[in-house]
């Protein structure tokens, strides 16, 4: 996988991936600001009021209704939506940073969220006891999924519906905002994203 688009271009339609906590809604939110592109949020169209996960034809329903745009920027994990997401994306930015950056990262954002109360989708909020003390934690599931997704996404994109896919596999912060800031280079000039 390229760490960098040989021509630095950007794509039209852009999914970004990682473990929980590693920054997958602000890399993306601050990636469609660059571009001038839509952001979506995949957890605010899967979880609706009280942590209830939205029915899978509904979830799926909305997520083809967002790849059909003609370019965004969707951030999240979701394999009930992944057949629809990715053969629609030109591009995967894949955050795949060390499990310690991550724990520290989620660590901050969820004890922020619990002591501010605040709102993520749908009126949910984060609470100390299913953050921290439950099997639902959020902490628990980034130990439980880090190892999976880094076999997962290699094999993932080596498969033949997606080849398609320009994969970006940033490995580090740093390396995540020298990307981004290249981006924005790439655009500055004319204020527009070149045709890939």
């Amino acid at each position: 996988m390229d760490q960098l688009l040989p021509d630095r271009r950007p794509g039209r339609r852009i999914v970004v991936i990682g473990t929980t906590g590693s920054g997958k809604t602000t890399l993306a939110r601050r990636l469609a600001a660059v571009l001038d592109y839509p952001h979506v949020e995949l957890d605010a169209l899967h979880w609706q009021p009280h942590w209830r996960p939205a029915p899978v034809e509904v979830f799926r329903q909305r997520v083809r209704e967002v790849t059909s745009a003609p370019c965004w920027v969707v951030d999240g994990n979701y394999s009930q939506v992944r057949e629809i997401l990715w053969p629609a994306a030109d591009t995967v930015v894949w955050l795949d940073y060390p499990l310690s950056v991550i724990l520290g990262r989620l660590l901050r954002r969820t004890a922020r969220r619990v002591l501010l109360r605040e709102e993520l989708w749908n009126g949910n909020r984060e609470d100390f006891l299913r953050s921290f003390l439950s099997r639902d934690s959020i902490l628990l599931w980034a130990l439980r999924s880090y190892r999976r997704r880094r076999r997962e996404y290699p094999a993932l994109l080596a498969r033949p519906e997606y080849r398609h896919l320009r994969a970006i596999r940033l490995r580090s912060p740093r390396e995540a905002e020298a990307w981004l800031q290249t981006v924005g280079e790439v655009v500055k000039p004319s204020g527009r994203v070149p045709a890939p």
